[in-house]
């Protein structure tokens, strides 16, 4: 994949060798309404109290508040600090070029796009949607609009997996930000609001929701050939990864075994056809897994 080495998002936020727990200014709010409460309850007698014990659990990082203890300097643009590594400047790179395909499809149908974050963290991290854990691989969270990744999945994908090349590695964060749309557009709401019966199994509306999240990536990588950022092998190596991930190879690696009942993303062929699907056409509307007949 041809991208611009030496590129910095605004939406990306780099927390890896942090701790997960967070902490700082982000919790003034929830201070102030724990100093309010015990006001309430102890009047003046309430003042030492809130002076050291507030103020040493506030520096302290216990109010780190905010959706999954997130901290208010990961809101903003990281200025003046050293050039990231090659592998950050990669994924900047990519959410920025995806999310500007995105910006464009939503403007055409008279629709503001409203940008999602990008978290690169290492081992776990603190979320809007709880604890995230690299363990999990890269994941969405649409209760903060963060897409979340342990920069290691990518060594991951190559040797165990068997699907190595940069745009392997884009199309992963495609996909991720393919999630980000569902959620805008209200899909992501739609599938978990509805009964669990209705979501489970290989036919599911949770798996036609990833495979739609394929599809999305495969939307995102037509515009790159029409840009002429592909690379000779490039497809196929989004094609060789949406495969490596699907269900059924993965529980067969596992357990030896493979449970329709249990799918949550669909099978390695499934993947691999919407991802071409959305390539092929590069247009959102066809990738509408949950009218297709057969996924």
């Amino acid at each position: 994949m041809r991208w611009q080495r030496g590129h910095r998002s605004s939406d990306v936020i780099d927390r890896r060798g942090e701790s997960p727990g967070g902490g700082g200014g982000a919790g003034l709010g929830m201070l102030l309404q724990l100093a309010f409460m015990l006001f309430r309850r102890l009047g003046w007698a309430a003042i030492p109290l809130l002076l050291v014990g507030g103020g040493v659990l506030y520096f302290m990082g216990f109010f780190g508040g905010g959706r999954g203890g997130q901290r208010l300097a990961d809101d903003q643009a990281q200025q003046g600090a050293a050039p990231p590594s090659e592998a950050v400047q990669f994924v900047s790179f990519v959410l920025d070029d995806v999310q500007n395909v995105w910006a464009e499809k939503f403007a055409a149908k008279g629709a503001q796009y409203q940008r999602a974050k990008l978290v690169v963290f290492t081992d776990r991290t603190s979320t809007g949607c709880g604890m995230g854990d690299a363990a999990t691989g890269p994941f969405y969270c649409p209760l903060d609009q963060r897409a979340y990744i342990d920069l290691g999945f990518y060594n991951e994908l190559e040797r165990r997996f068997g699907a190595a090349g940069d745009f392997a590695q884009a199309y992963v964060l495609a996909h991720e930000i393919g999630h980000h749309v569902q959620n805008l557009l209200g899909a992501s709401d739609r599938v978990h609001r509805a009964p669990k019966s209705q979501q489970s199994g290989a036919n599911g509306l949770s798996v036609r929701l990833e495979l739609q999240a394929d599809c999305y990536a495969g939307v995102w990588a037509h515009s790159t050939g029409r840009r002429n950022l592909l690379e000779a092998g490039d497809l196929e190596e989004a094609l060789r990864a949406a495969a490596a991930i699907g269900d059924d190879r993965l529980q067969r690696q596992a357990t030896g075994t493979v449970s329709p009942e249990t799918f949550s993303h669909g099978t390695s062929e499934q993947r691999s056809r919407w991802l071409r699907k959305g390539y092929d056409t590069g247009n959102p509307d066809t990738c509408d897994t949950f009218s297709a007949g057969t996924l």
